[in-house]
């Protein structure tokens, strides 16, 4: 009886995930049904669910093996079929995914704002490498990080590769997330482009194209926050004229000029003065408490006169400083170590293209034409995008991933990775009660 009531009760709860996952699609759903047919409609909705069940680490973004969990057996290839007639169809376009997303962005914002909090949008560029492939369009040339990371020289191995960086084919990638200082982000955009052929564009201009769209939609209401990949007058200045709030973490080499009018590098306007506070701050990445420094000093640019505040993080011996550069007024300690501790929510959008690449296989599409490939990328950032809004469910999600992604080994334990053990429970649970928008399956 006992047994019974326990599979009863994770029935309940996995048609209870179901139900929330069409809630949260609706918006999209809706908007989806005013332009194609209602079986195109449902294809989408069950495509999330297939994804969210059946794709991990050794399986891909593969039609074929998509379309054989959708039906299943001998009518694997009319599930394939279904899948290529949504993402083919010339009815919709990519941009009703990127607005629904961009709407969920601005509901974070506005929840944020009523609970008085700080808002972030997080910035970050990456690039999807299609190693071997020719065909597809739009490909142009990519800075591979993965032929970076085997370049590495490690210990006990001879003749390690140098020179030049190695390039691949592929496409460049833009995301933003959307965070407090503490709680879940959201995802608020992404978007994809080529250097190359009649659609080339410069990432200087996809990036300056989204920062005035998110200046019209929020403007001083939330601060950007950018990596070194940003950094550099050109881009300051437009953040400026746009009179908006941002850190970004600036190149020690790029000029400023200092307090005494001078113009020099970065690095050098701190040399040889002593930190205003001391703290002993949690470094996450390496589990371990280390004794900082912070210090901050009025600069401006060598171009523009506009006022802006240099503040330096000394984290120690053997560890490099971060030299943030920010429009936000900096006269004290305390305000110096708001800025360090906000630019350190910056490794969510880290951990997010991590999990985007790696469990969620980005990079794996085997479609030749755009449109397809971005409406196929899209779909699955809608997986991701749910996973994401299940997070601030702490009852629910620590007794799905207790119950079906139990872990009892230290590493685990101790290491926080709440969204790949909860993509996994999600889908021993809906493998054991099939979800009932999924066709039945049938046997081979």
């Amino acid at each position: 009886m006992n047994k019974d009531t326990s599979q009863w009760e994770k029935a309940q709860e996995g048609r209870e995930l179901e139900n929330r996952c069409w809630e949260y699609l609706k918006p999209v759903l809706e908007e989806l049904h005013k332009k194609v047919d209602r079986r195109l409609v449902k294809t989408l909705l069950d495509l999330v669910l297939v994804i969210l069940m059946h794709r991990n680490r050794n399986s891909g973004l593969l039609l074929s093996e998509l379309g054989d969990h959708l039906l299943g057996g001998e009518h694997g290839p009319a599930g394939v079929k279904r899948i290529a007639s949504l993402l083919h169809s010339h009815r919709w376009r990519s941009g009703l995914i990127v607005k629904y997303l961009w709407g969920r962005g601005n509901e974070k914002v506005k929840e944020l704002k009523e609970q008085k909090e700080e808002i972030y949008v997080i910035w970050d560029e990456s690039v999807l490498e299609k190693s071997e492939s020719l065909q597809a369009e739009r490909l142009c040339a990519v800075r591979s990080s993965k032929a970076a990371r085997l370049k590495r020289i490690k210990p006990g191995y001879f003749n390690p590769p140098g020179g030049r960086p190695i390039f691949v084919p592929g496409f460049n990638w833009l995301q933003l997330l959307v965070t407090g200082m503490k709680g879940t982000p959201v995802l608020a955009h992404l978007s994809w482009w080529t250097t190359r052929g009649k659609k080339a564009s410069t990432k200087r201009e996809m990036e300056a194209k989204i920062l005035r769209k998110v200046a019209r939609l929020w403007g001083r209401k939330v601060v950007h926050l950018w990596d070194r990949g940003f950094a550099g007058s050109p881009w300051t200045t437009l953040a400026l004229d746009h009179q908006l709030r941002f850190i970004v973490r600036w190149n020690i080499r790029y000029h400023l000029v200092g307090p005494d009018g001078c113009k020099q590098e970065g690095w050098k306007i701190a040399r040889a003065k002593r930190s205003w506070d001391h703290r002993m701050v949690w470094d996450a990445r390496r589990r371990c408490k280390r004794e900082t420094g912070i210090i901050a000093f009025p600069v401006h640019l060598p171009e523009d006169e506009r006022p802006l505040f240099l503040v330096v993080s000394r984290p120690g011996t053997g560890r490099k400083p971060w030299y943030l550069l920010t429009s936000e007024p900096v006269h004290t300690p305390e305000q110096a170590w708001n800025l360090v501790f906000a630019y350190a929510r910056r490794w969510q959008i880290e951990m997010s293209l991590r999990f985007t690449k790696c469990e969620m296989a980005f990079e794996s599409p085997r479609l030749l034409a755009w449109q397809a490939r971005l409406k196929f990328l899209l779909i699955a950032s809608l997986a991701y995008a749910f996973l994401l809004s299940l997070l601030p469910n702490t009852d629910c999600l620590f007794r799905l991933i207790s119950t079906f992604c139990h872990r009892t080994g230290k590493w685990s334990q101790e290491i926080s990775a709440p969204l790949y053990r909860l993509r996994l429970a999600l889908s021993r649970l809906w493998l054991l009660f099939r979800p009932h928008s999924l066709p039945a399956l049938t046997s081979g």
